[in-house]
Formats: C-alpha cells, sequence, structure tokens
C-alpha cells in the first residue's frame, strides 16, 4: 500500500556549500559543470594501479582552511564536510555565533567515512606494530565524525545524525532533515554529504567488481553517463551541504530562497548488493513516492538530475524508469560527467546542483557524450547547456545494496 501525503510540505533551501573536483564554492562549480569539462586525471596515490585516475579536489589545504591543530584531528571526509558546510552557513547569511544552536540539525550522508585514516593507520601497524598506531585512528575514522566534527566546528546542538545508504546517502540526509523541520525538532538543518574513499584498496575492489571505468588512455572520456561506449564509473571525492529551514522562518528572516525542497521518496530494491533491480522497481517506487510527497503531477517535471552513473546496466534501467515515472519531456542530465562519482556525496550535491539548474533556468550538458545509447529514450542534454523555464525538478540516488531515493525541487 503506498502512502498518500494530503498535503505538502515545502522547505527553503537558503544555503549552498560545495567543495567538489569542479571547485571550492557555488560559482566555481557553476562554471565548471555548465561548461561541461570533465574533472578526471591521472592520481598521485592511485601510482601502477590498473585504475589510476579519479576526479579530486584540488588546491585544498586543510590547515590552511581549518587551522592546522583541528585539521589534524580530522579524516579528509571530515575536512571537505566542515569546509562545505562553512560554506553553505555563510551563503545562507547565518551566523553561529548568534544562533541558537539547540535548534541547528545537522543530517550527513557518507558511505566510506574515515576509510582513508584506517588503511593508512593499518599499513602503520603492519610496518611498525601496534605501539606507533594513532590515538586519533577512533575519533577521526568512525562514520559518525563527519556530522560530530561539522557540530563542534558552528554550535550545532540539536539533531545529529549520519545516514549512510551507500550512493543515496546524501539524498537521503536531505530527506531526513526536512522531516526533522517537518516534526518541529530544529528550525535549521545542515543537511548533506562527504566522501573522501580514493583509497588504493577501494580503488582496487571496485575495480574487481567491474564497477570503474577502464578507459585509462583517456581519463578525462572515461566518465561518459547514457553513452553508447560507457564502461563504467570514474570514482571522486567531494562534499555538499544545504542549509535548510521551515519556507516561513526563512521569510521572517529575510532569507534568500534559492529554491524549495517540495517531496521526498526512497525504498529499497531487496534484489542484489550491486546490480540494479532488472526492471528498475525500487527506482521507480522512489521517485513516484517523491512525487506524491510532493503532489505533484509527472508532467510538471521539467528537469531530472539523473544518478547518472556512466555503467552499463544503470543508464539504461534509470532511462526506463524516468520514461515511465515522467516522460520523455523532461531536460535529463549527469553531472557525473565531469565530477563523477562522489558516493555517499553524490545525492547532496546533485541535489545541490539541480537548486541552482532551477534558480538559473538553465540545465547543464552531459560531459562526454557523444552518442545516446539507442536504448536510452529520453531527452538527455548534451553538448551545451540547456534554458528551460523549469518550475519542478528530481534528483535520482540509486544505492549499493538497492537503496533508492529522490528529492523534488521547486522553484521558489
Amino acid at each position: 500500500m503506498t502512502a498518500v501525503r494530503r498535503r505538502r510540505f515545502d522547505v527553503a533551501v537558503t544555503g549552498l556549500g560545495l567543495i567538489t573536483p569542479a571547485g571550492t564554492g557555488v560559482k566555481a562549480n557553476v562554471a565548471r559543470i555548465w561548461d561541461g569539462r570533465s574533472t578526471a586525471s591521472r592520481s598521485p596515490g592511485l601510482e601502477g594501479m590498473a585504475v589510476d585516475f579519479s576526479c579530486r579536489v584540488e588546491d585544498f589545504d586543510p590547515a590552511a582552511e581549518l587551522g592546522r591543530r583541528t585539521a589534524l584531528r580530522m579524516d579528509r571526509v571530515s575536512q571537505l564536510g566542515v569546509t562545505a558546510a562553512r560554506l553553505a552557513v555563510s551563503d545562507a547569511g547565518l551566523d553561529p555565533q548568534v544562533w541558537d544552536g539547540a535548534r541547528v540539525a545537522v543530517v550527513i550522508g557518507t558511505s566510506f567515512g574515515g576509510s582513508a585514516s584506517f588503511e593508512r593507520e593499518h599499513e602503520t601497524y603492519l610496518s611498525s606494530g601496534p605501539t606507533v598506531v594513532s590515538p586519533q585512528l577512533m575519533v577521526t575514522a568512525p562514520v559518525n565524525m563527519t556530522a560530530g566534527h561539522i557540530a563542534m566546528d558552528c554550535q550545532a546542538l540539536g539533531p545529529n545524525q549520519v545516514v549512510s545508504t551507500a550512493c543515496a546517502s546524501g539524498t537521503t540526509a536531505i530527506g531526513i532533515g526536512r522531516m526533522l523541520l517537518e516534526a518541529g525538532l530544529c528550525d535549521v538543518v545542515l543537511a548533506g554529504g562527504s566522501e573522501a574513499a580514493l583509497t588504493r584498496t577501494g580503488m582496487a575492489s571496485l575495480h574487481k567488481m567491474g564497477a570503474l571505468s577502464r578507459r585509462a588512455e583517456d581519463p578525462a572520456a572515461a566518465s561518459r553517463p547514457f553513452d553508447a561506449h560507457r564502461d563504467g564509473f570514474v570514482a571522486g571525492e567531494g562534499a555538499g551541504v544545504l542549509v535548510l529551514e521551515r519556507v516561513a522562518d526563512a521569510h521572517a528572516r529575510g532569507a534568500r530562497v534559492r529554491a524549495r525542497i517540495s517531496g521526498f521518496g526512497a525504498s529499497a530494491d531487496g534484489f542484489h548488493a550491486s546490480a540494479p533491480h532488472p526492471t528498475g522497481d525500487g527506482a521507480e517506487r522512489a521517485m513516484r513516492a517523491a512525487l506524491a510527497d510532493a503532489c505533484l503531477d509527472p508532467a510538471e517535471v521539467a528537469h531530472v538530475n539523473a544518478h547518472g552513473t556512466s555503467t552499463p546496466k544503470n543508464d539504461v534501467t534509470e532511462a526506463a524508469v524516468i520514461r515511465r515515472v515522467i516522460g520523455d519531456h523532461p531536460l535529463v542530465t549527469s553531472t557525473k560527467g565531469v565530477i563523477g562519482h562522489l558516493i555517499g556525496a553524490a545525492g547532496a550535491v546533485e541535489a545541490a546542483y539541480t537548486v541552482l539548474a532551477v534558480e538559473q533556468g538553465s540545465v547543464p550538458p552531459t560531459a562526454n557524450l557523444e552518442r545516446v545509447d539507442p536504448q536510452v529514450d529520453i531527452d538527455v542534454v548534451a553538448g551545451a547547456p540547456r534554458t528551460a523555464t523549469i518550475g519542478a525538478a528530481m534528483s535520482n540516488s540509486f544505492g549499493f545494496g538497492g537503496q533508492n531515493a529522490a528529492v523534488v525541487v521547486t522553484a521558489a
């Protein structure tokens, strides 16, 4: 039985914080994403591996950004997450020095948490023994620590949660943040995702399972969602945080409302650890639930930011579901062609790009899309951005384990 929402509950998006392979801040991300230029390149830490390239956050100095002592207490996943949260709070025009921290919640999605710290300290253990392992490991590596560090950094003293639903984590975090506001448990939510899992062990496993592109001769062209010659995704890192508030509260303080989060849907495939359901059943239920939550007709959705991983099965399945649920009219894009797959942060970053598309009335192109797969029967934007009036849009995220989430973004 499908639950039907009797009224729509909109929350205002008043701030965006982005630190991704496309750059730091909204302006840098818009420039690179809307230009459609890939960020994939060879990675210094992956030399000698079969897949030695990724999409990385370049020119990020955590000591300069956060202070040396503070940065040393964090894994890179938290360094990125805290930086994104700071940017989002600033963008929203909020001041943690004067807000009521007990009414500010944090919900952050991540899949791997501080995996780089675990891998580094495990190597230390093997080479030098247990007495040399850092005592900081247990406060840098656990998945909860990014949300904890954000709370400490900006005195957000309300509900503090981490969501781990694989590649759907960031989207799920936004949905939960909206629920917290509706329940009256807080007045402001910092919701998003962070991931920094470009480790040799993790990349080796993804390569062995066949998830990664093997286009090593041309990394910049490797991530090519919906293209007939795609062969896997390019792993990336980064963080995205959205500031969510009740619409009335945002208006009362004179805040700029970039867009609204109007619907959320989630589901499980219950099918396979890594492959999507052959018919996209779980993805379809999540998308339909998000539309019902937003009280929208599919014809009202003008744009879809697709999960679009650049893997053979995912893209065909998702395209079929989009056509089935929404139709062939929306302008579809996958921004993973530029920044790769940010795993647990992907949904949050892509939701932020969806907010920007709605706000600007422009859909960014899907990078590296040269020839659309004949099985993909939807309107995928390629080559250059496309302008449109976007009253409503959807952002999809589908993760390993068959965990699916979708959010509906509507115009302010």
